[in-house]
């Protein structure tokens, strides 16, 4: 085995000015920052073999934005753009940036309007704030960023030890209630009659690696969680979520300055949110899907909407890594095996019948038959989008049946890591980590593109926002051969040595 180089970086993408928020069914317009936005690298290096992550306070990273960072990167260093994993935090108070060099950001879901609504339709924004920064500004602050913090950290790789552990937290819960016709909703209201169950499971554990400099002094922390770092989802202001918390709290424990890789595991179907206990937000959110008529009281967690939330998940999740880091021995490794595999796969899209394509025209043209000359606004396009969506779908598949996303598999040790674009959920997350041959593997989502949610079968059939065919490219048969694909590569790089 080699010596390890580690490197550690952190480039600021907060915004100046106003900007756009990404994440909703709604207009937002930042209106002050609560946290700073970052890019977070941690370089890797074991003899010949490399590995950069660079986690982004971002809803997600896509193609163009991978392609641009790794462009500027490639002309700085010697590192091979494949070596390179991009992913998301998926805070919802982050930049709502155009996905390509020409393309406009600021229309979110509107945009599902803008593309049947007739001129004699107007669309009504609740927007309260303006906007200021321009789609190239934004894309030139967050490119430059990512760049920023794989070149540095690449620079500032030298010999160093890391351990790695496992925590637990309560975090990630399943965000998709089923009711007793068989159909399910995510954020659903539990406190009635028909319903049945929470549709899949939690996650509580924590996948954790401590870096330490040649000093022996902890230099960052690696920590994988099945919940994506959306709290504060539905505000206006601008915030890196309970990451940014986790790194205030770290750097008040250790009096200095501690990398975080926040990394977000499967979790296409978790919140921060307990839907049997479910406690209303302090001011109300224009999200149409919650709504719950029936509340009731709680005696649980304060609101997992507003900042109170964001105080108490930042703080479990940094104790509980303070916590772990106080009982490690002292047996930390200086080298380690390291393979990194970049590999292409092919998905099939998720399809849809004549039937239900012939539906969504229908609801779409009884829509504007009933709404000429009217203004309508963010709820209208909420109730659109699934059938907007699914007649794009219907038009694209009669020529394209596949598409290609782009998937790591890594060794670093007795650890295996596997990355993926989706918002997968947490039952194929489970069958991977069950099934790998590695003591121990880590998982990260939206990672090196943005293809949507992937949901289980199960989920598909009970229908509703995430699982529908507008929610994502791939559906479960996509789900079952991702799972099937990531543990042929993690268990062939365990089993070769035996």
């Amino acid at each position: 085995m080699e010596k390890i180089k580690i490197g550690w970086s952190e480039a600021d993408i907060t915004p100046d000015e106003p900007i756009r928020l990404a994440g909703q069914f709604y207009e937002r317009v930042s209106n002050e920052v609560d946290s700073k936005l970052t890019c977070t690298a941690f370089a890797l290096e074991s003899g010949d073999e490399q590995l950069v992550i660079c986690a982004c306070d971002l809803l997600s990273v896509t193609e163009y934005v991978i392609k641009e960072a790794r462009r500027r990167i490639s002309v700085q260093i010697d590192l091979p753009p494949e070596k390179i994993i991009f992913s998301a935090i998926h805070t919802h108070t982050s930049y709502l940036y155009p996905r390509g060099a020409n393309g406009k950001a600021g229309q979110g879901v509107k945009g599902y309007l803008t593309k049947i609504i007739p001129e004699d339709m107007s669309y009504v924004s609740l927007s309260t704030g303006k906007a200021s920064m321009s789609d190239e500004k934004m894309l030139e602050i967050i490119i430059s960023g990512m760049a920023r913090a794989v070149v540095d950290a690449w620079k500032n790789r030298t010999y160093g030890f890391y351990q790695n552990a496992f925590g637990r937290v309560a975090v990630g819960m399943c965000r998709r209630a089923c009711y007793d016709d068989g159909s399910a909703k995510m954020w659903g209201e539990t406190n009635l009659a028909n319903f049945v169950a929470l549709e899949g499971g939690n996650d509580s554990g924590m996948e954790l690696i401590y870096t330490y400099g040649e000093d022996g002094e902890l230099s960052g922390v690696i920590a994988n969680i099945a919940c994506p770092a959306q709290v504060a989802e539905h505000r206006d202001f601008v915030s890196s979520d309970y990451w940014g918390r986790v790194k205030m709290n770290l750097e008040k424990k250790f009096g200095r300055k501690i990398f975080v890789l926040g990394l977000c595991a499967a979790a296409g179907d978790q919140c921060p949110r307990d839907l049997i206990r479910w406690v209303d937000p302090e001011t109300p959110v224009k999200d149409p899907n919650i709504k719950h008529n029936y509340p009731v009281e709680r005696r649980a967690d304060p609101s997992m909407f507003d900042k109170s939330g964001l105080n108490l998940v930042g703080r479990r999740i940094a104790n509980e890594i303070i916590s772990v880091y106080e009982e490690l021995d002292d047996n930390r490794l200086d080298e380690a095996v390291l393979v990194h595999e970049t590999v292409k796969l092919n998905q099939p899209y998720r399809r849809a019948t004549i039937e239900a394509y012939e539906e969504a025209v229908k609801v779409i043209d009884d829509f504007i038959a009933k709404n000429r000359g009217k203004e309508i606004n963010y709820e209208d396009s909420a109730r659109l989008h699934v059938y907007s969506g699914l007649i794009d779908r219907y038009h694209m598949q009669q020529t394209k049946e596949q598409y290609e996303i782009e998937v790591h598999f890594v060794r670093f040790g007795d650890i295996a890591i596997a990355t993926n674009p989706y918002e997968l959920f947490l039952d194929y997350g489970n069958q991977i980590r069950a099934r790998s041959h590695a003591k121990q593997t880590f998982l990260i989502q939206l990672a090196c593109g943005a293809c949507g949610y992937l949901p289980t079968e199960k989920a598909e059939k009970g229908s509703h926002y995430s699982a529908y065919i507008s929610s994502g490219r791939t559906g479960h048969v996509g789900g079952e051969l991702l799972v099937r694909e990531t543990l042929t590569h993690i268990n062939r790089m365990f089993d070769e040595e035996k």
